[in-house]
């Protein structure tokens, strides 16, 4: 009996491996706007974001590389149709997600809710 709960409990332990090996930026996020993003990974340590409702769904925000809540990349300003260096860094169930120009000396921020 013993035997059996414990390979029931390494069972379930190997399942839910991967889903806490997930980085914190990967998941749907609510931008103040009602806008919902999509970052999933996108290659080693790269994570992209996906318009997931609204004018431009479908379409890219840029992508990010790091990890551990701290993240560095392009992101595109779709109504503008230009590209900016950003940073996100997660901290609970908010993203916080900016761009800049001007070597970071004009930048533009926004926080987003996990969804």
């Amino acid at each position: 009996m013993k035997r059996k709960f414990l390979l029931a409990c390494t069972g379930l332990a190997l399942m839910a491996g991967p889903a806490l090996a997930e980085e914190p930026i990967v998941g749907s996020w609510k931008r103040p706007n009602g806008t919902i993003i999509q970052y999933s990974s996108c290659g080693a340590d790269t994570y992209c974001g996906t318009v997931m409702t609204g004018e431009y769904k479908g379409k890219s925000i840029g992508s990010m590389s790091g990890k551990d809540g701290t993240y560095k990349g392009q992101v595109n300003k779709l109504d503008e149709g230009k590209t900016y260096n950003g940073k996100a860094s997660v901290s609970g169930g908010k993203l916080s997600l900016s761009g800049c120009v001007m070597g970071g000396l004009i930048c533009k921020s926004e926080s987003l809710t996990r969804q």
